[in-house]
């Protein structure tokens, strides 16, 4: 085997690529691993400001501090449950909207309920109470939270708080 064809070889081993066909030509080009990339798009929080944001949320009682928060408005919150459009879902979000200056940083970042988020767009004068309006309700028993926990973790953790009482 050629010296080119040797060190190619190593190179495919080593690096994925993807290949895909731009104007009638074959392109090849190194695959970008996420540990490589910063976050380019300031408009997302990176990830440890989502951390950091997490932390800052209110706990909720009796509930490991890591799998559940409540956001600003008492809407109780999943930590795997995110960007999608549940009661129990949350958004990270920009409490000054990016498109109106807002940074992505940790000052500028609150755990709110996605539907909430959502209703609450990139709009600044809208009130505590019209946030509440627009919450997601929903009524969750602690078992329906083992039961969530159990499905997205496989075990079932309770917060320091809790007392020492189980749900059978």
């Amino acid at each position: 085997m050629s010296a080119k064809r040797v060190e190619q070889s190593k190179r495919r081993a080593s690096t994925p690529t993807r290949a895909s066909v731009l104007e009638r030509e074959f392109v090849t080009e190194e695959e970008t691993t996420i540990s490589n990339v910063q976050n380019t798009n300031p408009r997302s929080f990176p990830y440890s400001v989502k951390q950091q944001c997490w932390e800052k949320a209110e706990k909720v009682k009796g509930r490991d501090s890591d799998r559940w928060r409540q956001d600003g408005l008492g809407n109780i919150v999943f930590r795997k449950l995110v960007g999608c459009p549940g009661c129990l879902c949350h958004d990270y979000d920009h409490i000054l909207p990016y498109s109106k200056g807002g940074k992505s940083t940790l000052d500028n970042c609150q755990v709110l309920q996605a539907t909430v988020n959502r209703s609450k767009g990139n709009r600044t004068e809208i009130s505590r109470s019209e946030l509440i309006e627009k919450s997601s309700y929903c009524r969750v028993s602690g078992r329906d939270m083992d039961l969530l926990e159990l499905s997205a973790y496989g075990n079932v953790r309770r917060g320091q708080d809790s007392g020492g009482c189980r749900i059978q």
